[in-house]
């Protein structure tokens, strides 16, 4: 059931292999390194691993004021240049994992095992960190990929509803990144509720693969790898703007819907643009379910003047417009920015509760 390819970086290149069992590979062959764990899975890894870091795998967690006690922890351990770090979680723990191993003497290599469909579909490959600031989403952050990334596909069997549909909306924005084609084959392969670890291969394999392209074109995120911000900007207020009561990755698949309307509203689709953008809105709230059969619930209340004031503060945004990812023309993304006027953040306000309401949550 093993399938594995190489990303190209300018670091070198690092293989990435999906498969079963890899968790106790990866116990075998790197005992001796240094642990960073969720610590909902703390109990999965074996005690042969005496070195752990346990964290608890929430956003407050992900941010730069939570940094000291893990290099500390790192020195307490007596980590140096030619150790080696392991991280086991979800996005949150990767994102710890990378800024700590970037920085800790100036670097350190380490492994990644992505234990959340999101990692698995999508932030596992581009070595990318993303580390909260005082509330801030993602305000701070670096590029620095692992030596491996080890994606053992039992642990798909321990996510919830919610968590599995997040990642399919990281996997799905990618291939609509790409292109209608892509989009298309991803389609094709009907990745839907329940997920099995075969069905999760593929889904996980097609979007990692997808991505590559963006990653080797675009290592840094200067314009091809910008595309796949799309839902992120709309989602990272969302957010945030809820106090992360809204998960990452159904923040980005509500994103998408707020893009797609917002482009609809703008004049900037195309027919064919409109069937695309369409089939992908459909996608989405199949997903998302309706009634009693709903996946995703939101929270108690959602203050919308709060979630503007993060979309304001979004760090991809200039002084005199906001930069936003959505679908133009025949349905291709386009980075677009608009002015920084009233008339346009009512008109974003007025997207962002069109969409939430769509969904019965409480808007104020």
């Amino acid at each position: 059931m093993r399938d594995s390819f190489d990303i190209s970086s300018s670091s070198g290149n690092y293989p990435i292999v999906s498969g079963i069992g890899l968790l106790a590979q990866i116990v075998a062959d790197k005992s001796d390194s240094v642990f960073i764990i969720d610590a909902r899975l703390d109990r999965h890894v074996s005690p042969q691993v005496t070195r752990r870091i346990v964290i608890e795998a929430i956003e407050a967690n992900k941010s730069l004021e939570s940094m000291p006690d893990i290099i500390l922890q790192l020195r307490e351990y007596g980590v140096n240049r030619t150790s080696h770090l392991v991280a086991i979680g979800g996005g949150v723990i990767q994102d710890i994992a990378t800024f700590a191993a970037s920085i800790y003497m100036r670097g350190i290599p380490w492994t990644y095992m992505p234990t959340t469909l999101l990692g698995m579909a999508d932030s596992c490959i581009g070595g990318k960190s993303s580390i909260n600031v005082l509330g801030y989403k993602n305000l701070v952050g670096n590029f620095y990929p692992p030596e491996q990334v080890l994606i053992d596909l039992d642990f798909v069997e321990s996510l919830n509803e919610e968590q599995v549909v997040g990642g399919l909306f990281e996997a799905v924005k990618i291939c609509y990144a790409r292109g209608y084609q892509a989009f298309q084959e991803y389609l094709s392969d009907a990745p839907a509720l329940p997920v099995t670890t075969s069905s999760a291969q593929r889904v996980v394999m097609r979007a990692l693969r997808t991505k590559k392209w963006f990653i080797e074109t675009d290592e840094f995120d200067q314009k091809e790898r910008l595309l796949l911000n799309f839902g992120h900007t709309f989602g990272h207020a969302l957010e945030a703007g809820t106090g992360f009561g809204v998960s990452h990755g159904i923040a980005v698949g509500i994103g998408m819907l707020i893009a797609t309307e917002y482009a609809e509203r703008s004049g900037w689709l195309a027919p064919a643009g409109q069937v695309a953008s369409g089939q992908l809105n459909n996608y989405i709230r199949t997903l998302i379910g309706d009634d009693d059969a709903r996946v995703v619930k939101g929270p108690s209340q959602i203050d919308l003047a709060i979630v503007l004031e993060k979309f304001d503060n979004d760090k991809k945004h200039r002084s005199d417009n906001y930069r936003v990812v959505v679908p133009r023309d025949d349905g291709g993304l386009d980075l677009v920015s608009v002015p920084r006027t009233e008339a346009v953040r009512q008109d974003i306000s007025a997207v962002y509760e069109s969409v939430l309401r769509s969904m019965d949550w409480n808007v104020v």
